[in-house]
C-alpha cells in the first residue's frame, strides 16, 4: 500500500535521509526504529507532505500509485487525515489549548466535508469513547487532561476518518510506563478493528519487539537493516543494531 523508493532528502543543501526505501502492507504494523536524529520523522514528515522550508527530494513515496512528493499542497490536505493520519509525539503541543477536546476531533470530519454540526460532535464523541474517554466531557480543553488522556484525544483525531494509514511518531515518549503499555496496546486493537496499516516510529526495541511484524533500523538517514521483527532482533546482521 505504501511504498517509499530510493527516497532521499537535503534541507538546505545538507543531507537528511540517503536512499531509504521501504514498504508497507495493508493491515500491517511496521516499526521505523534508530536513535534521535536518525532520520525517523523526516522520513514520516516526507508520507504527510509536511517537510520544511528549503527540503529537497529525489525518489519517491507512493499510496497505491499516487507519488505523494508531486502533489500540490490542496491535493495534500485532501488526504491528509483521510488516508494518511500521524499522531505526535508531545501531545500538548499536537492540540489546540484554546479549543475544547471536542472541536478538535469534529474540525476534522468539517473540513474533509463527512460531517458537521451535531453530526460531527456525535461522531467526536464516538471516537473519543473508542480510544477509552467515555468519562472525558467534550467540553473539557487539552490543559484539563493528563499526558495519556491527551494522547488519546490525538489518536481519536487521527482515526476520526478511518484513515488507511495512521503514522505514530514516538507516540508513548512523554507518558509513564503504565501509560505507554495503554496507548501502545489501544494502536494494536485499533489496527485490528479498522483494518488500517501502522508506521510506528521509536527508538526502543522494546516496543517493536511486541508490537510490529516488521522493522527497518536507520542510522544517520539510512536503513541499514530491514525484515521480518524476530528475524532482525534476533541475527543483528548489521553493528547498528
Amino acid at each position: 500500500m505504501i511504498e517509499i523508493d530510493h527516497l532521499s532528502l537535503a534541507i538546505h543543501g545538507t543531507p537528511i535521509l540517503r536512499d531509504v526505501s521501504l514498504q508497507i502492507a495493508p493491515g500491517e504494523i511496521f516499526g521505523l526504529v534508530g536513535e534521535s536524529g536518525s532520520g525517523k520523522s523526516m522520513t514520516a514528515l516526507a508520507l504527510m507532505g509536511l517537510l520544511p522550508r528549503g527540503a529537497q527530494t529525489n525518489g519517491a513515496a507512493r499510496l497505491d500509485e499516487t507519488d505523494l512528493l508531486e502533489l500540490s499542497e490542496p491535493d495534500l490536505c485532501r488526504l491528509r487525515g483521510n488516508q494518511i493520519a500521524m499522531i505526535f509525539q508531545e501531545p500538548m503541543t499536537a492540540l489546540n489549548p484554546v479549543q475544547t477536546i471536542g472541536d478538535q476531533v469534529a474540525e476534522t470530519l468539517t473540513i474533509h466535508g463527512r460531517a458537521k454540526g451535531v453530526e460531527a460532535r456525535r461522531i467526536a464523541r464516538d471516537r473519543l469513547d473508542r480510544v477509552g474517554l467515555s468519562h472525558i466531557a467534550l467540553d473539557r480543553y487539552p490543559h484539563e487532561l493528563s499526558g495519556g488522556q491527551r494522547q488519546r484525544v490525538c489518536i481519536a483525531a487521527a482515526i476520526a476518518l478511518h484513515p488507511r494509514l495512521l503514522i505514530a511518531d514516538e507516540p508513548t515518549t512523554a507518558l509513564d510506563v503504565t501509560t505507554q503499555a495503554q496507548i501502545l496496546d489501544l494502536l494494536k486493537e485499533l489496527v485490528a478493528e479498522e483494518g488500517m496499516s501502522l508506521l510506528l516510529i521509536t527508538h526502543d526495541l522494546a516496543v517493536v519487539a511486541d508490537m510490529a511484524s516488521r522493522i527497518a533500523v536507520m542510522q544517520q538517514g539510512e536503513i541499514v537493516e530491514t525484515g521480518p521483527t524476530a528475524q532482525v532482533l534476533a541475527e543483528r546482521r548489521h553493528p547498528y543494531t
